[in-house]
């Protein structure tokens, strides 16, 4: 399989060596990490070792082909812009996959392309940008990919049974759309606190009123994400919530890592998005949006 990842960080190169394996796989990614990466190699360490050469362009213009399947990897916030570059090499079979953290980006996928071209995914592998050309993966998960309208087609079943083979743990969801709300809620709580407090996932559940306010947040975007029809509990989703915290305690969340390099976060695509929807349905988003202000405080 043509395999095409645009936004090549650390889940996108982590992916892409491992698929690398069995496909023919190429990344977009920053000119730094790409440079690396033709010279030397992508190198993975820690959880995963692997070296391996594989093609990277810091733009699309270099592609000549279209993919058979083109991950979408970039952070939330640039989802319209990797979409309108990337059309140019999307054909009328290649398949779109986001692989994203937040919401809304299908959203911004449907308005550039038909749906059933779309399908969706989510990870809770965790890893980190090193240096250039070099990806820790700190904690192993799981992936759970689905069509947007919850069937089970060849294609999706393929790209399942692909990425087994290439040793990324997946699983088909009829409700992906679902499972995305679930990731996103899950987010809601560990990302923000994590960066605020400047510290790992686990410290979270060390400390009683940081675990109290996991709660809290859980609480609330589960609430909202019931009343704008997703089915799910808060129950299950403090018990999801506080399974991941454990899993990946020694981790430093996504946002985190994004603060400490200066970069932009998430915080809009994920609390944000959360508020929005709680706005539709009129229901309060107190612990969400002091999650927004807090993050967006911090980095002015």
């Amino acid at each position: 399989m043509k395999i095409l990842i645009f936004g090549a960080g650390s889940i996108g190169s982590l992916f892409g060596a491992m698929l690398s394996k069995d496909n023919e796989v190429s990344l977009i990614g920053r000119k730094a990490h790409v440079k690396a990466i033709n010279r030397t190699g992508l190198v993975i360490k820690d959880k995963t070792n692997l070296k391996v050469k594989i093609a990277a362009y810091d733009n699309v213009e270099n592609i000549s082909y279209f993919p058979d399947l083109l991950i979408i990897t970039v952070k939330a916030y640039d989802t319209k812009s990797a979409i309108m570059q990337a059309k140019k090499i999307i054909g009328p079979d290649t398949t779109v996959m986001s692989l994203q953290n937040g919401l809304g980006n299908i959203e911004i996928l449907k308005k550039k392309l038909s749906s059933v071209q779309i399908i969706a995914g989510i990870t809770t592998h965790g890893a980190m940008f090193s240096e250039p050309g070099i990806i820790i993966h700190t904690g192993i998960g799981s992936t759970i990919i689905g069509e947007l309208n919850g069937k089970e087609t060849e294609r999706i079943k393929d790209i399942e049974n692909n990425f087994n083979n290439a040793k990324i743990r997946t699983n088909i969801s009829q409700n992906i759309l679902n499972e995305i709300w679930v990731k996103a809620i899950i987010n809601s709580s560990i990302n923000p606190l994590t960066t605020f407090f400047q510290c790992k996932n686990g410290y979270l559940l060390k400390n009683l009123v940081l675990e109290k306010l996991v709660e809290k947040i859980i609480e609330e975007s589960t609430s909202i994400a019931i009343a704008n029809g997703i089915n799910i509990s808060v129950e299950d989703m403090i018990k999801k919530t506080k399974h991941v915290i454990k899993s990946t305690k020694e981790n430093y969340s996504s946002m985190l890592q994004s603060l400490k390099k200066g970069k932009k976060t998430e915080i809009d695509s994920i609390n944000g998005k959360i508020v929005e929807f709680g706005k539709k349905q009129n229901i309060k988003s107190l612990m969400n949006e002091i999650m927004v202000y807090s993050i967006k405080n911090i980095i002015r």
